[in-house]
């Protein structure tokens, strides 16, 4: 009986609480090592501390971390296109969530990849003789658990090997990119799929972090939660991580006037800005609208709704029919759809001076102002607020 259970014997729920355990430091080595550490520069993590990250993914992943790294890195480069690795947006769901596993595996194979996307990654001895032996990682992992917890380990092992696929690939890369909310309309069809982060350590926040690529924390709302950022905060305060970038903050002064700060702090922030823009202006007119019973009301449905605040790249020729179709028939709503794209076209003039910018800007808000809706020149309003950090400190010091 010792032999069928090895050195310990749990009862049948320890061994589930023992592989939700493992499974879950696994994740946390993902999170903070492989994609916040590595993948994006977001923290930076101490030798003793990496040697760890890197050891227990070979030997509960065979991952290996320029493969990794390489691969995200592609996928935030290439995001929703063919050369994507993983989009479920072009492979479709199914493929994804299933075979992601598969999919990560061929693009590990892809050199041009890995020269192009796996640049500053580990290249020590233990790399080049250890870590990069994923089989060996596996067989260790696997003769470890049927020695410590005989057959029963057998079913440990199996579920240790199945979560990084499962989560990662399946939760992560298929539904992250197909199912959820989004706070920002970033480039990507990149969702939130809260309230799974306890799960996937912060993960699930993948709206946020396409958002915000380089950011350490992944949560910004106030109810979301970003279990791989505690963590973070939890190893910083032993001196294992320090973080480099969060995501930026936007800064109210009352009582400002459109300049150069304010053409900084929106450009900065230009994601929360649309995003206050859809909340603030977009959506009210919207309801108002409904709510009236105006001209084409019938065409006014949630789908509409989130088409008014769709990513440009995002919008297919039916939906720009779709979108087209509807504003023809409401003049206020096309109005403040108007005033959003030539707000959004300010910082896409890469070329402009500071001084082109804020002419645009200020232009921006006379003209809207004008308009006399009354939620779109409370905006202007808020929006003179606006200023950056370093502005903030001089004004309060």
């Amino acid at each position: 009986m010792s032999m069928f259970y090895g050195l310990i014997n749990l009862p049948w729920w320890g061994y589930i609480v023992l592989t939700l355990v493992l499974t879950h430091v696994t994740s946390i080595c993902i999170t903070i090592y492989l994609h916040r550490c590595q993948a994006h520069r977001a923290i930076t993590v101490h030798p003793i501390a990496a040697h760890f990250f890197r050891f227990w993914l070979w030997a509960t992943t065979g991952m290996e971390t320029k493969a990794w790294t390489a691969i995200h890195r592609k996928h935030h480069s290439r995001c929703e296109t063919i050369d994507d690795p993983h989009s479920p947006q072009v492979l479709g769901l199914k493929t994804v969530f299933w075979q992601g596993a598969e999919l990560y595996r061929k693009e590990s194979k892809n050199q041009e990849t890995m020269d192009r996307y796996g640049q500053g990654t580990p290249d020590d001895w233990m790399e080049r003789n250890v870590y990069s032996h994923s089989g060996k990682g596996l067989l260790f992992m696997f003769l470890v658990n049927v020695i410590l917890f005989g057959v029963p380990g057998i079913a440990v092992w199996a579920g240790q090997m199945i979560w990084t696929p499962l989560a990662a690939a399946g939760l992560i890369n298929g539904i992250g990119h197909y199912w959820g909310y989004r706070n920002f309309e970033c480039t990507d069809a990149a969702t939130n799929i809260s309230p799974w982060g306890i799960f996937v350590v912060g993960e699930e926040l993948h709206n946020n972090h396409h958002t915000f690529g380089t950011s350490a924390k992944f949560s910004v709302k106030p109810w979301e939660f970003d279990l791989g950022w505690g963590y973070v905060c939890f190893l910083k305060m032993f001196g294992l991580v320090s973080v480099k970038r969060v995501p930026p903050q936007l800064q109210e002064v009352p009582g400002r006037q459109v300049d150069l700060e304010t053409v900084k702090a929106v450009v900065a922030n230009r994601f929360q800005v649309m995003s206050h823009y859809s909340q603030e202006v977009v959506y009210p007119v919207f309801q108002e609208l409904k709510q009236k019973g105006s001209e084409g009301k019938e065409r006014l449905t949630r789908h509409v709704r989130r088409l008014l605040i769709l990513e440009d790249s995002l919008m297919d020729k039916n939906k720009q029919a779709e979108l087209a179709n509807v504003l023809k028939h409401n003049e206020t709503l096309r109005t403040v759809y108007h005033y959003r794209q030539q707000l959004q076209a300010i910082w896409g003039k890469t070329t402009a001076t500071h001084k082109e910018l804020l002419d645009a800007l200020q232009e921006w808000c006379h003209q809207a102002e004008a308009t006399g809706i009354a939620v779109l020149q409370q905006f202007v309003k808020r929006l003179r607020t606006f200023t950056s950090v370093s502005a903030l400190r001089g004004a309060q010091s």
